[in-house]
């Protein structure tokens, strides 16, 4: 199935995960960059797991649709390109490429894709790895290489969320820059109350002067309501004191 974008994002396979928090909190990772599909292949602790939810936080559309395999080779039977996510392996012959260069393959192959993530304490196997055409490594500190479930699942949903077009969530749109007429009226504002108290003297350097000053209040280009305000500040700074 595509998404909106014509793209189809690939199936999250979890192998044997161990433990209902470590799926919640892998699904709250894959629906956090826009993938829904998890599949588990044979859980320790059976399907469903009360404890999922929880570490879910809301992600609970993914977990309701999880799909439930016995094998991996069930899990992948209609994939058509397969990624490991492990270290590389001895004895095995494969492709090693990171996430975004994965991200990048599946967005334009055609065909199902499926990232394979191993149990939490051992990760994939040989056998696990087999049915892949590719190794995802992360490069990470050599010396501590300890990426639980959900922080790997994220890495790779995150490349693939950089196909897409996700815009970036914000808590309330940006004003564009006040135009120069009000920025010029908050200017002259303040330079009419700092003529008074002599501060464009000496005359010599009058000029130089009103330049950097001008250039001090242009620079941060602050909004309509942020000149407003300002211009408030100079009013109420240019009162006489009531008693």
């Amino acid at each position: 199935m595509t998404d909106a974008q014509g793209l189809q994002p690939p199936a999250i396979v979890l192998v044997r995960p161990q433990l209902g928090e470590n799926i919640g909190k892998a699904a709250r990772a894959m629906l956090n960059f826009g993938l829904t599909e998890m599949r588990l292949v044979a859980p320790r602790d059976g399907w469903p797991n009360p404890s999922a939810g929880p570490a879910a936080a809301g992600a609970d559309c993914v977990l309701a649709e999880a799909q439930l395999f016995d094998t991996v080779a069930e899990a992948v039977a209609d994939c058509a390109h397969v990624y490991a996510t492990t270290v590389r392996k001895r004895g095995i012959t494969k492709p090693v490429v990171t996430p975004k260069e994965a991200a990048g393959t599946i967005a334009t192959a055609p065909g199902k894709s499926a990232l394979l993530f191993g149990p939490e304490r051992s990760g994939l196997d040989i056998q696990d790895v087999g049915f892949s055409r590719a190794i995802i490594t992360v490069p990470i500190n050599p010396e501590f290489g300890s990426l639980n479930l959900a922080q790997a699942v994220i890495i790779c949903a995150y490349e693939w969320s950089k196909t897409r077009s996700l815009t970036q969530p914000t808590r309330e749109e940006i004003l564009p820059p006040a135009p120069q007429e009000e920025l010029d009226g908050l200017i002259g504002h303040l330079e009419s109350m700092l003529e008074p108290k002599g501060y464009f003297q000496p005359e010599i350097r009058e000029q130089v002067t009103r330049t950097t000053l001008r250039n001090v209040l242009t620079k941060p280009g602050w909004n309509h309501l942020e000149v407003r305000t300002l211009r408030g500040v100079l009013t109420t700074l240019a009162r006489k004191r009531r008693d």
